[in-house]
């Protein structure tokens, strides 16, 4: 199959300079890269990707504009159980001592998190999620 067959390596080149990310710019250098006679087989080589990644890669070009076509899709994921003023108010809890939250801990742990979105909010998160919200916590206040 012949991809490409509608742009040039200068339309190419101009979405290469509007793109932000990593992925797009790689797809469009491999794009321009096709353009110019590197092959499929090598172009999986460069990468370190499959050759059918390549084909789909330059697949998308076929059928949107090139800066469109080298973005993967939004994907909205699962919805959040917490609002974002309760994400707020839990993040600012998790920076105060557990006790002032009412509980009997010297320092907050995913499980105690866990306990405090539950008690407070009424809503059930993993280990890792509240492990997430302390290195958000953490991180809010190094500067």
């Amino acid at each position: 199959m012949d991809h490409l067959c509608d742009l040039s390596t200068d339309d190419l080149r101009d979405a290469l300079d509007r793109v932000d990310g990593r992925t797009p710019a790689i797809r469009l250098v491999a794009a321009i890269a096709y353009e110019n006679g590197v092959s499929q087989t090598e172009l999986a080589t460069w990468f370190g990707v499959e050759r059918k990644t390549i084909y789909n890669w330059l697949r998308r070009f076929d059928d949107a504009p090139p800066a469109e076509a080298a973005r993967d899709a939004d994907r909205p994921g699962r919805p959040t159980k917490l609002t974002s003023e309760q994400r707020r108010k839990a993040i600012e809890s998790i920076g105060d001592d557990p006790e002032a939250a009412g509980y009997e801990a010297d320092e907050w742990t995913p499980e105690t998190v866990a306990a405090y979105l539950r008690d407070r909010f009424g809503v059930k998160y993993s280990e890792s999620s509240c492990r997430r919200l302390l290195y958000e916590e953490r991180s809010s206040n190094e500067f």
